[in-house]
Parts: structure tokens; C-alpha cells; sequence
């Protein structure tokens, strides 16, 4: 069957790592601003990066694999 790892992951933390959902890092006044749901280009760089690293660390490092089936 199907691994369901990378997607369920993978939109875990694209909500979790939206920039100005939870935190915004860079923010625009601060280093790091929670929920103000405003975002710049400099703050959608560095949370694509998050989310690169992290998916690849949870995906291919740790190896999670979910099969249902």
C-alpha cells in the first residue's frame, strides 16, 4: 500500500509553519511576532526553509512511514 507519511506531514506542518498563523519569524516590528497574520517575503523564506528541514529530517532521517491497508 501507499506511504501516507509525506502527505500527512507535509500538510501538518504547512499549517503549522504558515507565516503569521501561529508566529512569523522575522516579524515586522520584532525578531519573532505571534499571530498577527501579516507576512513579508524575507518571512516566507525562512519558513520554506523550516519546513524543508524539517520534513526532511522527519521523512528521511527518522524514516516515519505510515501504511494503512
Amino acid at each position: 500500500m501507499a506511504d501516507w507519511a509525506p502527505v500527512l506531514i507535509g500538510v501538518l506542518l504547512f499549517v503549522l509553519l504558515t507565516p503569521g498563523l501561529l508566529f512569523q519569524l522575522p516579524g515586522k516590528g520584532r525578531a519573532v511576532e505571534f499571530n498577527n497574520m501579516q507576512t513579508s517575503g524575507v518571512s516566507i523564506c525562512v519558513h520554506t526553509i523550516i519546513f524543508f528541514g524539517l520534513i526532511t529530517i522527519l521523512l528521511i532521517a527518522v524514516g516515519i512511514s505510515i501504511n494503512i491497508g
